[in-house]
């Protein structure tokens, strides 16, 4: 039993591995992923198949030569980093034919000419809870269809921005020479924020919907629990029509790597494609799709507008009720910093007590977030 590990890199730059059972004579075969997409910068993985014993990264073509071209004698040559083949393509006219073209090993392969689609805007993304212990589902409804008396097929991906806070946040330093606390500015950054990028490819067909216009499809969900609804999120959803050909290509892609080498999963070589070997008769892997536009949406969700569970968690400063100087000195060697001063040794029977915290717990980049705000962090004024 063998097993595909493909890479997909689609207009996001997202990439998905999965599995599927195919025979010895499918080992080795050239698999070919990405899209053929105007302004902006195209990715193509080159990548071979391999067996189920071997469990490093699927091997990456090197040193091929990689282009996409056009009907109309357009080149666009591609630059290489270790098998990933990317090269920046403005507009593309809606009148001529794009495809992928490929020399490596003395072979040339090449990507069914097609003209581009063209892609309707989103009109609108929303997160939906529908009871307080549900997950929030990220539903999107493309614009209506430019050809509404046809069936319409869309592939969506989607990035991903959310706000992180420390675990304590201090506006106290002590001073070790004059021994006594100092207010300043927040000691340490406490907010931040964190990206991703959505781990599948979704697609979807109008077939169902009336008018042959998709409204609010799940595209994705968000844990009520996750870190990522803790305070604000924001996701930035890309569309792009695709073929029906296509459709039917992720649909059967991702039903062997769900079904992960079952009974009746695809072999490789049965998948839907596009792409063949003009000079041979070598098998290949892979779909190159070519979209006119793709159409993007941002959109915030706020906690506030959710039910969100965060658990309660026990207060992890240390804690003096008694603290003497030579404590605060002590503490300081050790590389806590102050977080409370509550003084009450003026009082008949009062007492110092302190809050200490060390440095991971009150930065917020211990948490892997980076503190300069994006640029559409406040686009939905909150």
């Amino acid at each position: 039993m063998l097993c595909l590990l493909v890479g997909v890199c689609m207009l996001s730059g997202c990439i998905e591995e999965y599995e599927a059972d195919i025979s010895t004579d499918d080992t080795g075969l050239l698999v070919v992923e990405g899209s053929i997409c105007a302004n902006q910068r195209n990715v193509f993985i080159l990548s071979r198949t391999q067996g189920i014993n071997d469990f490093y990264t699927p091997p990456m073509v090197r040193g091929a030569k990689v282009s996409v071209r056009g009907s109309n004698g357009s080149i666009f040559m591609t630059e290489e980093t270790d098998g990933i083949y990317s090269c920046q393509i403005g507009a593309l006219s809606a009148d001529v034919e794009y495809y992928l073209h490929i020399e490596m090993d003395g072979d040339v392969y090449e990507s069914e000419p097609q003209k581009p689609l063209p892609t309707e805007p989103i009109a609108d993304v929303r997160g939906v809870q529908n009871t307080p212990l549900s997950d929030i589902d990220v539903l999107v409804t493309p614009a209506a269809p430019f050809e509404a008396g046809r069936e319409n097929y869309y592939s969506w991906t989607y990035d991903e921005t959310w706000e992180v806070h420390s675990d304590y946040t201090t506006f106290l330093f002590f001073d070790v020479e004059k021994m006594e606390p100092v207010g300043v500015d927040e000691l340490f950054p406490s907010r931040g924020w964190k990206d991703a990028t959505g781990p599948a490819i979704m697609v979807g067909a109008s077939s169902n919907y009336e008018g042959q216009h998709i409204r609010q499809i799940k595209m994705y969900d968000i844990g009520n629990a996750s870190e990522r609804m803790y305070y604000k999120y924001s996701g930035l959803v890309h569309q792009r029509a695709i073929s029906k050909a296509e459709y039917e290509y992720e649909l059967a892609r991702r039903q062997a790597g769900s079904e992960m080498g079952g009974l009746f999963t695809p072999q490789p070589s049965a998948l839907p494609t596009n792409i063949r070997c003009l000079t041979s008769g070598k098998r290949v892997i892979g779909f190159v799709g070519c979209s006119l536009n793709t159409s993007d949406y941002r959109f915030f969700l706020h906690a506030a507008d959710f039910s969100i569970y965060r658990p309660q968690r026990k207060d992890a400063r240390r804690w003096f009720d008694d603290t003497s100087m030579a404590d605060c000195l002590q503490l300081v060697n050790e590389g806590l910093f102050l977080c409370e001063w509550n003084d009450d040794r003026m009082m008949p029977g009062g007492k110092l007590q302190t809050a200490w915290a060390y440095q991971y717990q009150l930065d917020v980049r211990y948490k892997g977030a980076y503190i300069e705000e994006p640029d559409f962090w406040s686009l939905d004024g909150k």
